[in-house]
């Protein structure tokens, strides 16, 4: 996105004297906005119209020992908090990432990796979709990226004190999860650099966090596991990724395998078009079967950007009957500033 206003961010950079001085640094504003027009087969729904914001406030500053530093922060709709994050970037180490949560870090971030040209199979209007990867992002941590790693290698470590509980204010504390505890997330990425194969992206990612199966007794962790390949060749783009998650406790223990792959062509350099196909199986009490699919299309010029998907998801919520089988076709048009 472009630059819409920059304002001298000499507060921020004071903010960050008890480390050592820092040089003036500048706080810059971006947003957008998304319109878009939902129709839903066999459904009725209200206005169709919908409009969503989003504004990113970002500085960055460097202190006098040479260590560098950024601060973020990421509003949505009606400006409500989306993500705010500090990084500490040390030469000789790596980076540092103080996040609030909500999205973003540890195995998160490959929650689904499968290439698109717009959004996931069941992220173009229809909701109730799968049970995907989420780790620690939920909960304010830090994490960890070293830069000693070789050449086209990416590893990161995520931790967090409470990973089911809100993030604070400067010199508070949040609420805590009655279940999720403490957690860390490991995550891996290898590009072509790495891998040897031009085009080709491997990842993969491991979670654990304390799970408690009330106030006081404690069971086996929360773990997820994901791993995925990513392969461009010519104009086309092909993705595999499989997750599972075991939620660890000892009543109604629940199980979560997933399965998606996508397909994308880009006929030039603004027009692309894209298939996406997810699973994913659920086992409990009762085992079902969610699936969600998405033929998508999108233009882009400058800061403007068109797209169209048509999507299906069945078993939605993980519940069957006619009444879960969900059909919606949605137009969004989008400016970046």
């Amino acid at each position: 996105m472009n630059k819409l206003t920059k304002i001298g961010a000499s507060a921020l950079c004071g903010s960050l004297a008890v480390v050592s001085a820092a040089h003036a640094g500048d706080l810059t504003v971006t947003g957008g906005v998304d319109m878009s027009w939902m129709s839903k087969e066999n459904e009725r729904v209200g206005n169709p119209i919908g409009i969503g914001s989003n504004v990113s406030f970002s500085g960055t500053g460097e202190l006098d020992n040479g260590w560098g530093v950024a601060f973020n922060i990421d509003n949505t709709n009606a400006q409500a908090l989306s993500n705010a994050r500090v990084v500490v970037t040390i030469p000789s180490l790596g980076d540092i990432r103080i996040d609030q949560g909500l999205s973003g870090t540890g195995i998160d971030r490959m929650d689904d990796m499968t290439p698109n040209v717009w959004e996931e199979a069941y992220g173009t209007g229809l909701s109730g979709g799968p049970n995907t990867v989420g780790g620690t992002s939920a909960g304010a941590g830090i994490e960890f990226t070293p830069n000693m790693t070789p050449d086209g290698l990416t590893a990161r470590l995520a931790w967090t004190p409470d990973a089911g509980g809100s993030g604070a204010g400067d010199k508070a504390t949040g609420t805590n999860d009655s279940v999720k505890g403490a957690g860390y997330d490991v995550t891996v990425e290898a590009s072509s650099d790495f891998t040897g194969t031009e085009g080709l992206t491997l990842y993969a990612g491991y979670s654990a966090i304390d799970n408690a199966q009330n106030a006081t007794a404690w069971n086996g962790d929360n773990i997820e596991k994901t791993v995925g390949a990513k392969y461009a060749v010519g104009g086309f783009t092909l993705g595999y990724q499989w997750s599972k998650e075991e939620t660890g406790r000892a009543t109604t223990n629940t199980e979560y395998q997933n399965d998606g792959y996508g397909i994308t062509f880009s006929i030039n350099d603004d027009l692309s078009i894209g298939y996406n196909n997810y699973k994913s199986e659920r086992k409990s009490t009762t085992n079902t079967e969610l699936e969600a699919s998405s033929i998508q299309i999108a233009y882009s010029m400058g800061g403007l950007s068109v797209r169209l998907a048509d999507a299906s998801m069945d078993n939605q919520n993980y519940t069957t009957g006619a009444a879960t089988q969900r059909d919606a076709t949605t137009l969004s048009v989008a400016l970046a500033f």
